[in-house]
């Protein structure tokens, strides 16, 4: 076989995994090739027209801090920008935006093709090229092969897929082969990856209908404006490209609407429950299957552009048929008369059990290969960009020779996700909450720079700008706090001064009173007015820090027991049959997760806090048993030398 050019590293497909991956790759200073059916493609957001919300919103950040581009993105195309949960702790605040679909592929577009040691080529990988590692244990991979017969050679690939690996359609009783509508379905790859072993399971998600803003009754419908000013996504900007932001307007379902829902569940094939839908995020068939009780359910009405007149309906993914669908629009307050210009479907994908992952999202079967994404069982945009991050890190570290990042539990909600995926697997597909993190205290999407720009710029995959940006955000901040901590006043003098002090001898810092109900770093600028000379930004976050400060301490003893535990690495050639005491469950479990450390082990779904005992302790013997074998042959190599010497 000939192989017909060469990379570092191969990213399959361009969607929001993809970007990422490979920007991420060449970042890292690989030479990198992002393959994708459509260069006009690239970023496309396949059905809401939004970034975000809770938990998904911090997760962004994440990748952001990370050097991410998606979040530089959203803040060009942005056309409604809202931060959820305002009226709970920031812990719990979720980021979220409304873009344009146009603009924001064709800023995608822009950042790919702009970005140093990225090629992109068109085409459809039909297979990929496997040779043998030494050992011959273990297969590694070699290329890719694309439909048009040409081959392309690599150190490592990273395969994000989405919902396209063995797509198919329905709408109603029909169902035809394609991953999103008008595109074809990926099927070569699904039998070159079972070939390989990979276990294999399906899930199904949809898309609501677009109807026409021309023929939709505003008047009778809620307004529901964006913040102002925006709150931006990436940490690198102040403000977002576009100020004046458009509204959306609420509606609900009725009696009505799920009557013709109901008159027609048995003509959609898509909400057979044999093949798992996202329970978070569930289709408007399944809310009236479910939640038989209610007597309607929200709608939002979501421009898509500011140069369209297409609105997406969040809330009312369907696939029952189109003529049904149209008779439930029609029932609905404000949508009487709407017209309705694409179908909403629902899509079932072949995915792959993610427990056969590492932490690096390198896949143990196939070494050099990664996968990321909805291939892997998630769904939504931020956890497709969040995987295809870590992933194209790795992979383009890895075709260095240099070491790879694992992001921990710890570190934020990229590490929550890529352990639950690897440690528990999943049965429908997974989406990101803030309740999935026990640090979220720590890990909020004010902070996301703090816990990982360092770690992104000691891998090498953050840029001199960004990290100039950081230094200086870090520094001031500090100096505010200092500041703040250092600005000390009796109980007193604070009371006079209006503010509601519990009274005793100690003196309070102004840090300390910020912890008080109603006092913000911005009210304490009269009686402080060195503080005005920060910015807006860095008083806001030193205020978040001032308060949570007493509960992350608390929470870092946490921490540390996690840490501990991770610590505790396990060889990956363990043969699980000989630990004593395991039921059949934990050895099954323990054999398809092959978990890097104890405390991964410990969450793995099915082992009990005795069988990660007792796979410590056979660990444990087996080690001291390889130390004692490493002694007595130093102690004979001892004895033979001043044998020979004698």
């Amino acid at each position: 076989m000939t192989l017909d050019s060469s990379y570092d590293v191969i990213v399959i497909g361009g969607g929001h995994a993809g970007t990422e991956a490979s920007a991420a790759a060449a970042r890292s200073g690989a030479r990198t090739a992002l393959v994708t059916p459509s260069l006009n493609n690239l970023g496309v957001c396949s059905c809401n027209p939004s970034f975000g919300g809770i938990g998904k919103g911090t997760m962004l950040r994440e990748v952001d801090a990370l050097d991410g581009v998606c979040g530089r993105v959203i803040d060009k195309a942005g056309i409604h920008f809202r931060v959820l949960n305002r009226t709970k702790g920031p812990a719990g605040w979720g980021p979220r935006a409304q873009i344009d679909r146009k603009l924001y592929k064709k800023e995608m577009r822009a950042e790919i093709l702009d970005t140093h040691g990225l090629g992109v080529l068109e085409g459809k990988v039909a297979d990929i090229v496997l040779g043998d590692e030494k050992d011959g244990k273990e297969k590694r991979i070699l290329g890719v092969r694309l439909e048009s017969g040409e081959s392309i050679r690599c150190k490592k690939a990273v395969i994000t897929t989405g919902t396209f690996l063995g797509a198919e359609i329905h709408i109603g009783l029909d169902a035809f082969p394609s991953g999103r509508m008008g595109e074809a379905a990926t099927v070569g790859l699904s039998k070159s990856l079972r070939d390989a072993g990979f276990q294999f399971g399906r899930l199904k998600t949809g898309t609501p209908p677009r109807l026409d803003r021309r023929t939709i009754d505003f008047s009778r419908l809620e307004e529901q404006p964006g913040e102002d000013p925006p709150v931006p996504f990436s940490y690198l900007n102040n403000s977002v490209a576009i100020q004046n932001q458009l509204l959306c307007y609420g509606t609900d379902t009725n009696p009505s609407t799920h009557d013709i829902v109901r008159a027609n569940l048995d003509q959609t094939i898509h909400i057979r429950e044999t093949v798992k839908g996202p329970r978070y995020c569930p289709s408007l068939e399944s809310k009236v299957i479910r939640f038989h009780e209610k007597k309607g359910h929200k709608i939002w009405l979501e421009p898509e552009g500011l140069d369209t007149d297409v609105i997406y309906p969040n809330g009312i993914s369907m696939t029952i048929p189109v003529v049904a669908q149209e008779a439930m629009l029609h029932t609905v307050v404000g949508l009487e008369n709407v017209k309705m210009l694409q179908p909403g479907y629902g899509v079932e994908y072949d995915y792959i059990d993610p427990r056969s992952l590492r932490s690096t999202l390198e896949t143990r079967l196939i070494s050099g290969l990664y996968l990321a994404g909805q291939i892997n069982g998630t769904t939504g945009y931020e956890e497709a960009a969040a995987q295809g991050i870590v992933a194209g890190i790795n992979a383009g570290l890895a075709s260095q020779n240099k070491e790879q990042i694992t992001i921990q539990r710890s570190d934020g909600y990229i590490g929550v996700m890529i352990d639950d995926l690897i440690t528990k697997g999943v049965t429908e597909p997974y989406r990101m909450f803030t309740s999935r993190s026990e640090f979220r205290l720590s890990a909020r999407a004010d902070n996301a720079d703090l816990r990982l720009t360092t770690k992104g710029r000691i891998a090498g995959v953050v840029g001199d700008k960004r990290w100039r940006h950081f230094q200086d955000s870090v520094q001031e901040m500090s100096e505010l706090k200092a500041l703040l901590k250092n600005t000390k006043m009796n109980p007193r003098v604070w009371a006079a001064k209006g503010f509601r002090v519990h009274q005793g001898p100690a003196t309070r810092s102004a840090y300390e009173l910020l912890r008080l109900g109603g006092v913000s770093v911005d009210s304490l600028i009269s009686h402080v007015p060195l503080i005005g000379s920060y910015s807006p930004e860095v008083r806001a976050r030193v205020g978040i820090e001032a308060v949570y400060a007493p509960y992350v301490q608390h929470q870092k003893a946490a921490i540390d027991i996690f840490e501990r535990d991770e610590q505790l690495i396990l060889p990956t050639d363990i043969d699980y049959t000989q630990i004593h005491g395991l039921n059949s469950e934990e050895l099954r479990v323990l054999q398809i997760t092959r978990p890097e450390s104890v405390g991964m082990a410990r969450r793995c779904e099915g082992v009990t806090p005795t069988g990660a005992i007792r796979l410590l302790s056979f660990v444990n013997n087996v080690r001291e048993k390889e130390r004692r074998r490493v002694a007595w042959q130093e102690m004979e190599a001892q004895k033979e030398k001043y044998a020979s010497v004698c």
